[in-house]
């Protein structure tokens, strides 16, 4: 099972579009998934279809601060065979401050997810837009992270101050906490400015940014809207060709990182870190 964290604390870079999209891929490709919904705006959780207001009896909010609730008690099942969701609510808003002071409030959520019996292939858990408590708990428990970026330029300035903090959760909480991939979403190959930061963001990241692009398309905000990810609600689109290729790019990669964590630990650091 691997954990993998969608984040980045700029809002609207694709971080829910990627976690429904990526979930809904591998789902169809036969993997078991578990979507976390740790974003209190509760976005994956109405993207999948799920009415909150009648669907939640108990949500991650009841997860972070309930002593005695599971992540598998919450669990929700989706229109799409082998997603299942764990979702969230407005109520998740004020977890960071019940948490306040819980001895090791940072592992809460790794604690969590160890006592579900439940087996995935993969946990994707989508990241509130901030760099606050519940997304620290979100790299603590994850084995790898997804970063968006959109080709604009004061996302790309944002990033400084989350590679800050990936640092920070390296050194202090989770040592093995690795880059799966930076993901360059919302790009308009009919600008220049997509196309140079697109390029920019390759010439310095290198090999740490996926070969798949996630381009413009309206069809992914339409399929928001009918609460479906894009590979059921228009299967022939570019946005849903865009999700099956990094599909793939996730499953390859993962392959490339355990092949090197086999045979050699520092070789993988250097492939992803």
């Amino acid at each position: 099972m691997k954990i993998i964290a969608i984040v980045n604390q700029k809002g609207g870079c694709g971080k829910t579009t990627t976690a429904i999209n990526l979930s809904a891929c591998l789902a169809q490709l036969g993997y078991k998934i578990l979507l976390i919904d740790l974003d209190p705006q509760s976005h994956a959780s109405l993207g999948l279809g799920l009415d909150i207001y009648k669907d939640v009896e108990q949500s991650m909010y009841e997860v972070m601060v309930g002593p005695s609730v599971a992540v598998n008690k919450i669990i929700k099942k989706t229109s799409i065979p082998n997603l299942t969701i764990a979702p969230s609510t407005i109520t998740l808003s004020g977890a960071e401050i019940d948490l306040v002071n819980t001895i090791g409030r940072e592992n809460v959520l790794k604690e969590k997810i160890e006592e579900s019996p439940a087996s995935y292939d993969y946990i994707f858990i989508d990241c509130p837009p901030s760099l606050g408590l519940l997304t620290l708990n979100a790299l603590t428990a994850s084995d790898y992270m997804i970063i968006p970026v959109q080709t604009h330029y004061f996302p790309l300035e944002g990033m400084k101050q989350l590679f800050k903090t990936i640092d920070i959760v390296k050194r202090k909480l989770n040592y093995n906490l690795k880059i799966l991939g930076i993901l360059i979403t919302f790009y308009d190959k009919r600008t220049n400015m997509s196309k140079e930061i697109a390029e920019g963001i390759k010439s310095y990241f290198g090999d740490q940014v996926f070969n798949t692009i996630i381009n413009i398309n309206i069809k992914l905000v339409e399929a928001q809207s009918a609460s479906k990810a894009i590979s059921l609600y228009m299967p022939s689109s570019t946005g849903a060709k865009d999700y099956g290729l990094l599909a793939e790019e996730v499953i390859e990669r993962l392959k490339v990182v355990e092949t090197s964590l086999r045979g050699s630990p520092e070789g993988a650091t250097e492939a992803i870190s």
